[in-house]
């Protein structure tokens, strides 16, 4: 069988199309790269003196002037409070957020499929999933702060990214869940199984890197938020771990904060080592989260 060749015209429509879509994809890149260009290029050097990791920002003179240097003056310090302050805070809202995703995604999809209940936890979710960060955060302030009368701390700052957090693992966990074929489920349903073992013996560990693989990605995306940082706690140049006190160092917040030290002065290079510290930390989550998926799939084969 034979094809006949295109005509000229839709050739000509195939390599237009052709190059405007390759223009508009280098296009979008192009301020991609420029933004990774300035963080890497600025940033990179405070990352490799040591005392970057190891170090806090304590008698840290942001405004030090290095000529003459004056005794005691000091303006490296280091990025490891911040750092610890970012982890925890994405481990608080991981505790508290994975489960109330990962149990509702379950009850959406076992128990509540076509029912009213499940159908409104569904438009609840949808609606959380919109709302932006800052908003989520003024909710919390309102709730905890001014209505209950805590004061501002990293739990605080937590709850507000468990807002954030709850749509995306919410998701990924249904959509893991709907993935799970019917028949494992019949099946053990028809060995006597109950439902509810059912679900934690076939269900869930049959979906178990897709649902772990969402909850990396939505801690990747709750990590980089600055908006409740900057509302609900303070920043804290020096090492702590107690995420009760008002002011606690976080990569976001130490960005902030070094937006007002003047581009000539050594402390400048701070922000821009803060930033591709930051990045890394995304980055590396991500990477983490396509290394789950890729060994769930070389499992399934």
């Amino acid at each position: 069988m034979e094809f006949a060749r295109p005509s000229g015209i839709r050739t000509f429509k195939n390599g237009l199309a052709t190059v405007l879509v390759t223009f508009a994809a280098l296009l979008a890149l192009v301020p991609l790269v420029w933004i990774l260009w300035s963080v890497i290029s600025q940033g990179l050097p405070s990352m490799f003196d040591v005392q970057w990791w190891v170090a806090d920002q304590v008698g840290v003179t942001q405004n030090c002037p290095s000529d003459p240097p004056r005794r005691g003056c000091r303006t490296n310090g280091g990025v490891l409070h911040a750092v610890v302050g970012t982890v925890m805070i994405g481990v608080i809202t991981a505790l508290i957020a994975v489960p109330l995703a990962v149990l509702g995604a379950i009850f959406l999809i076992e128990y509540g499929r076509g029912k009213r209940l499940g159908r409104a936890v569904s438009f609840m979710v949808d609606i959380l999933s919109g709302v932006p960060s800052i908003v989520a955060a003024l909710f919390i302030y309102a709730m905890v702060i001014t209505l209950f009368g805590f004061g501002r701390s990293g739990i605080a700052a937590a709850l507000a990214l468990v807002l954030l957090m709850i749509p995306t693992v919410f998701r990924s966990t249904e959509e893991m869940l709907k993935l799970v074929p019917d028949s494992l489920r019949e099946a053990s349903y028809a060995l006597g199984v109950p439902k509810w073992k059912t679900i934690v013996r076939v269900v869930v560990p049959t979906a178990f890197g897709g649902i772990a693989t969402g909850v990396v990605l939505g801690l990747a995306r709750v990590m980089g938020e600055t908006a409740p940082l900057l509302i609900l706690i303070g920043y804290a140049t020096n090492f702590t771990m107690n995420p009760l006190t008002q002011d606690l160092g976080t990569l976001p917040t130490m960005i902030n904060v070094g937006m007002s030290i003047p581009q000539q002065m050594p402390g400048y290079d701070r922000i821009w080592g803060a930033a591709l510290t930051l990045i890394m930390v995304v980055m590396l989550l991500n990477l983490a989260a396509r290394g789950i998926e890729r060994a769930t799939k070389l499992k399934e084969r």
